[in-house]
């Protein structure tokens, strides 16, 4: 009791200390918590049928304060005094007070002297502790002080409306928004909310003061002028009034809380009711659907044919696999439906669902019990049914199948037997027809068992009374005697055959000598004649003369080849001779030959006519060989001299470009001497031309006399033109790089010594190990520390380095050399690559160091160089093309416009992308 008093102490002390200072900092609230006080005691008088028009006058009595006291409380207080008298009225203003004092309040320099002598400032503190007590106190949400919560509710409350923002009960009330929205958030039909304006306060709270006065019960407590007019609006009047709208809802709220649970429970109701509605249609189908099944089930006609009872198991089978499922889960749901209905009977406190008579879950179970009983008996029935009918059919299918087999097999046969093929076939055609008669033979007595097997077949089917047995009987007959007729067929026709084989052998005999003698000769008479067509390409006399005398060796064997001729000739007339004696029918020609005695005789006298030809052709082809020989001697003659002309020219014109007598123009005058020298022996050149092209048009390919060739020639002289042009144009390059660098004659003597002693093979060229070789010689060290490139040696170093080496140089030095002297990468190193990188190394030349230098002095020491400072320094045309190339920089000292020099510089010396 005492943490309550004292917390309440604490409660209403702030604001009695608030009132005060607020009057004096205020007067203007005085008016508005005139009109909201005096409004909402209004509210609560009128149900007592009595109110008051001024506020600190009409409450001095004391009699309309306990009237408000008893109404907001529910409470009677005690008897007043009717007296008109000072004492009296005091006497009432202190019944009210100590009423409020008992409700937990603690009140604060409020006296009832003070009310009774109508203080304004004393009434409007005493109204507004009763609000705080009666209308605001008891408001809650989330734990939180009276005034808390009444704001964190209207935070609520308004939070969806975007252009609302309740911080306070003072000026974020202004706009008259929040009113609305916490009527439109409860009766939005009240309210068009979407026509507000957040500019037009004036219309937006008297809108909200308004519709709560007409409709929610809620009198006017404020003007919307005096808010509007006011910087900050009174805040005990704001919370008194909104305090109004809170207990006008909440009510509201309790009414749906109330409809809520009704509708709640009656769902609940109409829920069980619909479950226990389709409980009962759903086991009133399941019944009905296993009355109608069984007796489907029990069903025990017998049928006669396997197709029928196997239809019966499909049909059973769809039964099972179709329309029985879906009443197994209706079973199963039914149960689950039945059993959820009752928990939620129970949880709803209802009583138990009991299902019409015959339809209980148990009642269901043993109907299905039934079913499943009456399914295990028919599918029973069903196997017993078809394994029965199973061997009758069995049997009927083997007796059809053996049947068709024999039946396939026969087909054609007795036409077969019947031929007489044989009148008409050679000796080797009968053997092959004896041979498959043989077969047939063989084949016929094995299908013996299978006709036996049908005849028993048909007996058991008979025996078993089959239903089809006539027509099974008849197929069978058929069989037997077609079978005896086979076998008549059969030796009638062996018979035959043996008689007819015997006569052609005699025949065969001499068909085979015929054929043996025959086609050897006629091999020989093609090839003769192949020998005598073949078109011969002879390049010499001695492969002419050889032709020749193979040709005459086949002549001389002409006289033998005839004798063999006649003799199979005489082969085929004793053939003809035998076949008019006996009448023999021959159906063909010899089997063992195509070769007929048309056909030797024929070729025969195509040989002796081409015998003369052949002689003719080669008497012309020797003729032609002798003047090719004349032309190959000629053409020979001159080649064996230009030939080692040539060779010796090259060799003179190496060791003069080798050799280094006299200054480099005195090579090059010697060098010219020779190139004309050279030009005037074109005639020779020109004379040998004209005899290869007699040689070509006669199809010479070879010549014994010489080695050199016309392409051998050809190309040594564009060699020896092409070398002694390159050679003067390499003295010419060495006097200018001369010249150009200020290299010395002994200097560039010194690298020709090099160059030449490590070319070899004399090729005008070095490869990589002898291009680094000579650098090494000529004391230049190649080693990976770019500190060391001195360009020259003395003996001591020069050893040293070749030990620590070993005669190989540092490999990323050596590669960067190579990309120079060889751009390309070709492998080799010519002289005047040698010497353009020699003058460089030994002459002084720009670098990109350099270079970047010079720029770093323009730039001012800087690492950049700006755009004005290139156009003071350089001269137009080239400040441009740098300012066009130049990259921007990008260091961490850059400002605006700055560019890289330094990139640059590498890249004119390749060293970059430019």
């Amino acid at each position: 009791m005492d943490h309550y008093d004292s917390q309440q102490t604490n409660d209403y002390m702030q604001p009695e200390e608030d009132w005060d200072r607020d009057l004096l900092l205020d007067p203007a609230w005085e008016k508005q918590q005139r009109k909201t006080f005096t409004a909402w005691c209004n509210s609560h008088l009128r149900k007592a049928g009595t109110q008051i028009e001024n506020i600190e006058e009409d409450f001095r009595d004391g009699l309309k304060l306990m009237l408000l006291l008893e109404v907001i409380s529910g409470e009677r207080l005690a008897k007043p005094e009717r007296g008109k008298m000072r004492v009296h009225k005091i006497s009432n203003v202190n019944k009210a007070l100590d009423f409020i004092a008992s409700k937990g309040v603690k009140l604060v320099s409020i006296g009832a002297e003070e009310i009774v002598d109508g203080n304004v400032k004393m009434t409007l503190g005493m109204i507004w502790t009763i609000i705080l007590r009666f209308a605001i106190q008891d408001i809650s949400v989330e734990e939180t002080s009276a005034k808390e919560g009444l704001l964190l509710w209207c935070q609520r409350k308004t939070a969806p409306y975007k252009n609302v923002n309740i911080q306070n009960f003072h000026i974020s009330w202004k706009d008259g928004l929040g009113f609305c929205a916490l009527i439109h958030r409860h009766r939005p039909e009240l309210i068009d909310y979407g026509k507000l304006r957040k500019d037009d306060p004036l219309t937006n709270l008297n809108t909200a003061f308004d519709v709560a006065e007409k409709y929610l019960d809620i009198p006017k407590m404020l003007d919307a002028e005096d808010i509007v007019g006011t910087a900050r609006p009174d805040e005990k009047a704001i919370m008194t009034y909104v305090s109004s709208f809170y207990h006008a809802f909440s009510g509201a709220q309790k009414a749906e809380t109330a409809a809520n649970r009704i509708c709640k429970v009656l769902a609940v109701n109409q829920e069980n009711e619909q479950l226990m509605e389709d409980y009962e249609k759903l086991a009133s189908d399941l019944l009905e659907w296993i009355r109608r099944t069984i007796p489907w089930l029990e069903n025990r006609a017998p049928e006669n044919t396997m197709h029928a009872m196997q239809q019966k198991l499909e049909d059973f089978r769809d039964y099972r696999r179709l329309h029985k499922p879906p009443k197994v889960q209706e079973k199963c749901q039914l149960e689950i439906n039945f059993n959820t209905l009752q928990t939620k009977l129970r949880l709803s406190n209802r009583p138990a669902f009991m299902p019409s008579e015959g339809r209980m879950v148990s009642d269901i179970n043993n109907a299905w019990g039934c079913l499943e009983q009456a399914e295990k008996g028919y599918e029973e029935w069903l196997l017993n049914e078809i394994r029965r009918l199973e061997r009758l059919d069995h049997l009927a299918e083997k007796f059809r199948q053996k049947a068709s087999i024999h039946e396939a097999w026969t087909d054609g046969k007795e036409a077969m037997l019947r031929q007489k093929d044989y009148e008409t076939a050679t000796l080797s055609e009968i053997k092959a027809l004896l041979k498959k008669h043989e077969a047939f033979e063989s084949d016929l007595a094995a299908h013996q068992d299978r006709v036996e097997q049908i005849a028993a077949i048909a007996q058991e089917l008979n025996e078993l009374d089959y239903y089809d047995s006539p027509s099974v009987n008849a197929r069978c007959q058929k069989i037997c005697d077609q079978w005896d007729n086979l076998g008549a067929l059969t030796q009638k026709r062996r018979e035959a055959l043996e008689r007819t084989e015997k006569l052609l052998e005699t025949i065969d005999q001499l068909y085979l000598e015929y054929a043996k003698r025959a086609a050897p000769f006629n091999n020989w008479m093609e090839g003769a004649m192949e020998d005598l067509q073949d078109t011969f390409i002879v390049h010499t006399i001695e492969e002419i003369q050889g032709l020749t005398t193979a040709h005459e060796q086949f002549k001389a064997t002409l006289p033998d080849a005839d004798k063999e001729r006649l003799a199979i000739l005489g082969i085929h007339n004793e053939v003809s001779k035998i076949v008019q004696t006996y009448h023999v029918n021959m159906a063909g020609t010899n089997p063992y030959t195509t070769i007929t005695p048309q056909e030797i005789n024929g070729k025969w006298d195509h040989v002796r006519q081409l015998v003369p030809r052949r002689d003719q052709a080669l008497t012309e082809e020797h003729a032609r060989q002798q003047h090719n020989e004349r032309l190959r001697k000629q053409f020979a003659a001159q080649a064996n001299v230009i030939g080692p002309w040539i060779q010796t020219k090259m060799e003179e014109i190496g060791r003069i470009s080798i050799e280094m007598h006299g200054t480099l123009e005195d090579q090059l005058s010697h060098l010219r001497q020779y190139e004309k020298s050279i030009v005037n022996y074109k005639p020779k050149i020109d004379q040998l031309e004209g005899d290869h092209q007699l040689i070509q048009e006669a199809l010479i390919f070879d010549n014994k006399h010489t080695n050199y060739t016309m392409e051998h020639i050809r190309v040594g002289w564009e060699q020896l033109l092409t070398t002694i042009a390159r050679t003067i144009n390499e003295v010419e390059n060495q006097i200018l790089t001369r010249d150009a660098k200020g290299i010395s004659q002994e200097q560039m003597n010194e690298f020709r010594a090099s160059f030449n002693h490590f070319d070899r093979d004399h090729s005008g060229t070095l490869g990589p190990e002898e291009f680094k070789a000579c650098l090494i010689s000529l004391g230049y060290d190649i080693g990976n520390d770019p500190q060391k490139k001195t360009g020259m040696m003395d003996t001591d170093d020069f050893r040293a380095c070749l030990i620590s080496m070993g005669y190989n140089m540092g490999e990323a030095e050596f590669a960067r050399i190579m990309s120079i002297v060889d751009p390309n990468r070709l492998g080799v190193v010519t002289f005047q690559a040698f010497i353009d990188f020699m003058s460089r190394e030994t002459a002084d030349t720009d670098t990109a160091d350099q270079v970047m230098a010079s720029f770093k002095i323009l730039a001012g020491d800087k690492n950049y160089i700006t755009v004005d400072e290139l156009r003071r320094e350089l001269p137009p045309d080239q400040a441009e093309y740098c300012i066009a190339r130049m990259a921007p920089y990008s260091g961490p000292d850059a400002v605006p416009g700055a560019l890289d020099y330094m990139s640059f510089s590498t890249a004119l010396y390749g060293e970059s992308d430019l």
